[in-house]
């Protein structure tokens, strides 16, 4: 089988996919007789730039299109000679392979000072028109301002700012768009009725979305998939191809949230990462996704303009999710999951910053439900439970003074529960206690973050009430230009070199990686 791209090629105005107010305009210059000398398409790969050109190129040289018409008859021999590639009149040149000031001269200004064969116009196709040099755009400047009557100049190119002004300003503009999921599938829908090839609508959505936009991936995807599954794809076989998409689970995960089943959430999240799955672009989806479905609650007119293009089937599945939600709801699951999408690149534990996301935004109504979902997260020998009792007679006249001379033995005692904690805490400041809150203040963002974390700061408050006799609260503080005074003293050790596992304990604390 040919090559798909090439094989379903538009021939005529009425199958190029989107551009529609491009195709509309060129359509009306036809139909006026008010061709202009030169056209400038600009936009990303695979949109239709060159494809536009060639069925434009056809059209006005259409030797039986009639008054009142603008489509190529594609029947003509000007028309056929153009469809493969046989026109003498129709000149494609490469710019990124004849960059230079002498092949445009050869090229293009002499070739445009003769006459055309059996065609209306001579038109000169040139793609990648940013690659030419200056002395090429110089000497192209020229024939652009003073072209011959019978010449028509179309520029491809996808990096307009690479094009001086000088030239943009002689074309007539045309910035090309992404063709939306639902144009994509239409079109690989008739290429696989075309094939007699039986394959199931949410794999066509499936290659639409993964193309990104850019209509000749699809379609060289799709040839990938039917060279291996034949006249009949099965979404097995289309697996083999598509890399693994995540939309569907994410929907999954927002329903739990809205359901607040934090179990299932969290269970979804960890089979994601047990499958290898790239966990920060699955939260930069789900942002994207949320995102679409704020703007649908605003006005449901935004997304088709400004929306992700997901496709008929998983609209609907999130259409159905997005009634259960409301407003403020979805505002909160965005600014959360915008909030951790670092945190998860830079996490040891990569699925952690959304387990802890995922019970935040479900059981925060409730302290009881948080310890018990944190409880039985964490590792089995790490014992988490709410503070009991003091072990000593409670204390009422603690001051700061009293955590300071304390302080050594909480890091003693957090060790055991939490090996790297202990350096963490060595860098803050005991600020002061008010109440039984203790304020501790860190130099840096991401040693206050760990503390804040609901597990970490569950683990630290059981050990303040065990080693002072008295509940106390923590809040963790931050303070850029922080100098440390020595009212946190160190854990000592008779380590006399570091170890492999205090250089393990050194990477939890930071979050950093062995280079070398």
């Amino acid at each position: 089988m040919a090559t798909l791209y090439r094989q379903y090629r538009p021939q005529n105005f009425a199958e190029i996919l989107g551009q529609n107010y491009i195709k509309t305009i060129l359509q009306n210059e036809i139909l006026g007789g008010k061709i202009a000398h030169a056209y400038l398409f600009c936009g990303p790969r695979a949109v239709g730039k060159t494809t536009m050109a060639r069925v434009f190129a056809k059209a006005v040289n259409c030797l039986k299109r009639k008054e009142g018409e603008y489509e190529p008859c594609n029947e003509c021999q000007n028309c056929i000679n153009i469809n493969t590639g046989r026109n003498l009149d129709i000149v494609e040149i490469d710019a990124a392979s004849n960059t230079g000031v002498d092949n445009v001269r050869e090229n293009i200004i002499s070739s445009s000072r003769v006459g055309s064969n059996n065609s209306h116009y001579k038109v000169f196709i040139i793609d990648e028109v940013h690659m030419l040099s200056i002395s090429a755009f110089n000497a192209l400047l020229k024939v652009l301002e003073e072209p011959p009557r019978h010449v028509i100049f179309i520029l491809c190119t996808t990096e307009i700012h690479k094009v001086p002004n000088t030239i943009i300003s002689r074309c007539q503009r045309f910035d090309f768009k992404r063709i939306s999921v639902v144009d994509m599938v239409k079109k690989l829908d008739h290429i696989v009725r075309s094939e007699n090839i039986k394959i199931d609508k949410s794999i066509l959505e499936s290659v639409a979305r993964h193309s990104d936009g850019y209509m000749r991936d699809a379609e060289s995807l799709l040839g990938q998939i039917i060279s291996i599954g034949g006249d009949e794809v099965s979404q097995e076989e289309a697996d083999l191809v598509i890399p693994k998409n995540d939309l569907g689970e994410i929907i999954d995960l927002f329903e739990c949230l809205s359901k607040k089943d934090a179990v299932h959430a969290i269970q979804l999240v960890n089979s994601l990462a047990d499958n290898g799955i790239n966990l920060k672009n699955f939260v930069v989806d789900a942002v994207e996704l949320l995102r679409k479905m704020m703007l649908g609650k605003i006005n449901p007119a935004l997304t088709a303009s400004l929306g992700l293009d997901l496709g008929e089937a998983l609209e609907i599945k999130l259409a159905q999710v997005s009634a259960e939600m409301s407003l403020p709801q979805m505002l909160r699951f965005m600014e959360k999951f915008n909030g951790i999408v670092q945190d998860v690149k830079s996490s040891f534990i990569a699925q952690l910053p959304l387990e802890l996301a995922i019970i935040e935004l479900t059981l925060a109504d409730s302290a009881g439900k948080v310890a018990a979902a944190i409880s039985s997260a964490l590792p089995p020998q790490i014992e988490v439970s709410t503070p009991k009792p003091a072990v000593r007679p409670a204390n009422s006249n603690i001051d700061r003074d009293g955590i300071v001379a304390g302080w050594q033995e909480v890091l003693v005692k957090i060790k055991p529960f939490n090996h790297s904690l202990s350096f963490v805490l060595q860098s803050c400041e005991i600020s002061s206690l008010e109440g039984n809150r203790l304020n501790l203040t860190f130099k840096h963002k991401f040693h206050r973050d760990r503390i804040n974390m609901p597990q970490i700061k569950t683990v630290l408050e059981k050990i303040l009430s065990e080693v002072y006799g008295s509940p106390l609260s923590v809040e963790a503080l931050l303070d850029e230009n922080l100098v440390l005074s020595s009212v946190a003293p160190e854990v000592t050790e008779e380590k006399t070199e570091t170890t492999p596992s205090a250089i393990d304990d050194i990477l939890k604390a930071f979050g950093g990686e062995v280079i070398k």
